[in-house]
């Protein structure tokens, strides 16, 4: 279903509300006003295929902007409001994107609007001045009706995924060229959650990420209603669980432990009775934290393990997961495969790279045939892997044991080092360098960095050490979004490489793990 199905059936209803204001969405504003965003994209001259991108808040605005590409037969590619103008605008550029929505906040930057010159159509949603090379964007809305446009297709998402190469990389998928009515791509309507036209969902994660937007998008097809949370704030989730009746949510690990670590009178002060089904995925959840949350919530914790790649999934419910703690559940919507490096199949109960077999590749990675290749099976084109290993155990059910490349998820977030050690290399003091993963109490992982210097120095001089690694850090910040930076830096005399010059990086990770 899609906005125009539920205003007709429930207009006056709320579709959307922000918790921190109050602020709502009905039916048929967010459906008039969705109309409004495609009218303005068609009056721009673009069309079904054309990509468009969206940087912004949490806010209400998000859902209408998206729902007006969706209807428009676009792609929509939702970027990291925390990412640097570089990094938004390497996005902008390689999406193809020829349309930009943004807030008044995330477009002031006197660069961005100079960063993006293929992008023709900007549009900010200024809360005071429109900043230069931006056009207002409820002026130009204002001036178009609120009625459907004229052939209304499924659009999609192209979201980006970083990889071990760096740059991030677009998930795109072939568009159906099926009408609206028939919904967006990727909702079930016979949904393993009971999502439906009386759920209550509340998202306490930036709407930029794929599973958050997914899932409320998801809530909005089904006629749900959904609750945004500008922020995640630990006890200000239980609050809204307990005011609006939340029947339905999704987090990650980093979320769990936040509002664990919660005074107990807090977390005991709040109906929860009403909350039904609480997903969660994103990152590995440590079996202690989930079982300290199904006793304090019951046993309403759904896990999924899954990608932006939409090849596969698995699931497991509460009860599935309480006979089979750590797993992820059983595969779904395709057959799973675990193969060794040269992709022979393993035996069960053996770990190896996990693929799911699709009757086709559903999907290719934008502009990087090799990493679309490189994801992809030796010998079956339709057996695509999300570089995850794992095994299946006697009963079916899969668990993940590592990663191939060291990808880091840090609260539910991936961090590539790749492009940090990219940034750090710049150093003039920096001969080589490796980030990777360490182990972190609330976020699962943080990002360490060892530094091969360049030169003369004593390690050993607390001083010179510290004054170097304040440098590093500055430089950091520098060049990247605020959560790649390198929570601490050590240093090494030489890096462990190959003679074929690749590093070594399992031994150095391997030190700081337990």
């Amino acid at each position: 279903m899609y906005p125009g199905h539920w205003a007709a059936e429930k207009p006056d209803t709320v579709a959307v509300t922000n918790t921190a204001t109050g602020a709502t969405l009905t039916w048929r504003e967010l459906n008039d006003a969705s109309n409004r965003v495609a009218q303005l994209l068609a009056d721009r001259g673009l069309g079904p295929g054309d990509h468009v991108a969206l940087l912004m808040e949490n806010r209400l605005a998000y859902f209408s902007l998206a729902w007006g590409v969706l209807r428009s037969g676009m792609y929509l590619t939702c970027i990291n409001r925390y990412l640097t103008v570089d990094e938004a605008a390497y996005i902008v550029a390689d999406s193809g994107s020829v349309a930009l929505f943004a807030s008044g906040e995330l477009a002031s930057s006197a660069e961005l609007a100079a960063a993006i010159p293929t992008c023709p159509h900007r549009f900010c949603m200024a809360d005071g001045e429109t900043p230069a090379g931006f056009d207002d964007l409820d002026a130009a809305l204002a001036a178009m009706p609120a009625t459907p446009i004229a052939n209304e297709l499924q659009g999609d998402t192209m979201l980006y995924s970083s990889g071990s190469t760096g740059r991030p990389k677009g998930i795109k998928r072939p568009l159906s060229g099926a009408p609206i009515t028939a919904g967006i791509p990727g909702v079930d309507r016979a949904n393993p959650y009971g999502i439906d036209h009386d759920t209550r969902y509340l998202s306490p994660a930036p709407l930029y990420h794929a599973a958050p937007f997914g899932f409320c998008m998801r809530t909005l097809s089904l006629g749900g209603s959904v609750y945004m949370m500008e922020r995640f704030d630990a006890l200000a989730s239980l609050e809204n669980i307990d005011r609006y009746g939340i029947t339905h949510s999704q987090w990650v690990p980093t979320m769990f432990v936040r509002m664990l670590k919660l005074p107990a009178a807090d977390r005991d002060r709040h109906d929860l009775s009403t909350h039904r089904v609480a997903v969660h995925a994103a990152a590995p959840c440590p079996v202690d934290v989930k079982q300290q949350m199904m006793d304090w919530w019951g046993p309403v914790l759904w896990e999924y393990y899954a990608g932006t790649e939409r090849n596969g999934s698995t699931i497991i419910g509460p009860e599935e997961w309480l006979a089979n703690p750590g797993s992820v559940g059983k595969v779904r919507g395709a057959v799973l495969h675990i193969c060794d490096e040269e992709g022979n199949e393993l035996p069960t109960g053996e770990a190896g790279l996990v693929y799911f077999e699709q009757p086709q590749r559903s999907f290719e990675y934008h502009n990087a045939p090799e990493k679309t290749s490189s994801a992809t099976h030796p010998l079956h084109d339709n057996w695509t892997s999300l570089g995850d290993v794992g095994y299946v155990n006697d009963a079916g059910y899969l668990f993940l044991t590592d990663r191939k490349a060291f990808m880091i998820i840090s609260g539910g977030v991936n961090i590539y080092p790749r492009e940090i050690e990219d940034a750090l290399i710049m150093h003039p003091r920096v001969r080589d360098v490796a980030v990777f993963g360490v182990p972190n109490a609330d976020f699962g992982e943080e990002v360490k960095a060892v530094v091969e210097i360049d030169g003369a120095f004593d390690n050993d001089d607390d001083e010179a050490r510290q004054t170097l690694c304040d440098d590093l850090l500055d430089h950091s910040r520098a060049h990247l979004a605020g959560y790649k930076v390198p929570r601490s830096i050590d240093f090494i005399d030489e890096m462990p490489r190959l003679p074929t010059g690749k590093l070594y990086k399992k031994p150095l990770r391997d030190s700081y793990w337990p």
